[in-house]
């Protein structure tokens, strides 16, 4: 990589003035490469970086004994104030395959139940000795804040901060194992070969669904148009964001012709937990207008693929038989999830340079 984080091509377009880039980065000050807090401060090379190491550790994981002394001695934290299946678990394998020391903190169980501060809960892990921080919070913002705090302790290379997800702000790591599993899976199955570092150039991905309160739809935003690709959401108006000012990407409302002159569908779930009022007339007129059904998926081109960040819910936003079959690559993005968060984690604390430099 040739510059510093704040190099890349979304720090310095247009797509940082707007709503979008406005939005990415609440209370956070200039990336230094210490930190992972925003997929739009890597820019094309340094996704291509992660992606590069990501295709060494494949490799690794396929091993007998799947592990490498690479963080021999590192102490990582898990750090999840919100429910997590795959990122959190994805972490933490990544983690011990490189053979780092892992804390698990859960939020739910922890001193600030007892009226403890969030800042004097990172302090007080802080003070233990640990080298990186995975953070997941529902507020956007937390992990820059984070990171923020440790800052202002005043040591010259204090912990790194990995935003796992903070509210429908940003979810870098998943933004970046999306472009590797596109990447991969088109390699392998049709022997598709872009240039570097724009892996995704000339492809057409259509994110449907709940956009308005989706992390992972504003982090795979900035990173498939970082790497060339045309993005068209697909979406009811009451799911869309209140303003697409800024957004590199089209609008439809019509899956239908949509899905089949896409090279990527990629769905989202509706996030219950993060309405809090009536966006849809029902979940079964969802489903019907905007769902993947196997009827739909009919539409689909041949070297087609189907994504979803998880957790599905099948017959909701993505049928059953679609979810199984062999246009999806839903289980590969987990398995590759392990893949780039060891270069994550390798790139941040073992390789002796920043990320993105």
């Amino acid at each position: 990589m040739t510059g510093p984080l704040s190099t890349g091509p979304l720090s310095t377009g247009p797509l940082r003035t707007g709503p979008l880039s406005a939005g990415l980065s609440p209370g956070a000050a200039a990336p230094d490469g210490r930190h992972l807090l925003s997929v739009g401060d890597l820019g094309a090379e340094g996704i291509d970086e992660v992606m590069r190491l990501a295709d060494t550790f494949v490799e690794v994981g396929r091993r007998p004994i799947p592990r490498v002394p690479a963080l021999r001695g590192k102490t990582i934290v898990s750090t999840f104030f919100e429910d997590s299946t795959r990122t959190r678990l994805s972490f933490e394998a990544a983690a011990k395959r490189l053979s780092a020391d892992v804390m698990t903190f859960t939020g739910s169980s922890s001193s600030l139940n007892k009226g403890e501060s969030l800042r004097d809960t990172v302090l007080t892990i802080e003070a233990m000795g640990v080298d990186a921080f995975v953070v997941r919070h529902a507020c956007a913002g937390v992990p820059a804040q984070v990171a923020h705090w440790l800052e202002e302790i005043g040591e010259t290379r204090g912990p790194s901060v990995i935003n796992a997800g903070d509210g429908a702000h940003e979810h870098p790591t998943q933004a970046l194992l999306d472009c590797f599993t596109i990447s991969r899976e088109r390699e392998q199955r049709f022997g598709s070969r872009a240039g570097r570092p724009l892996v995704l150039s000339g492809l057409r991905i259509a994110i449907v669904g709940d956009i308005r309160h989706s992390r992972v739809a504003r982090s795979d935003v900035l990173a498939f148009s970082t790497l060339g690709a045309s993005v068209t959401l697909v979406a009811p108006p009451t799911l869309l964001p209140p303003s697409l000012v800024g957004w590199p990407v089209e609008v439809s409302h019509d899956i239908d012709t949509v899905v089949a002159k896409s090279d990527v569908v990629y769905l989202l779930r509706l996030q219950n937990e993060r309405m809090n009022e009536q966006f849809l007339p029902s979940v079964r007129e969802y489903t019907a207008t905007y769902g993947l059904t196997a009827q739909r998926a009919r539409l689909l081109g041949p070297s087609a693929l189907v994504m979803h960040p998880g957790p599905v819910r099948r017959g909701i936003e993505i049928a059953a038989e679609v979810v199984d079959s062999p246009a999806s690559v839903i289980t590969a993005q987990v398995a590759n999830g392990v893949a780039v968060r060891m270069a994550v984690l390798y790139l941040l604390l073992g390789s002796g340079a920043p990320i993105g430099a």
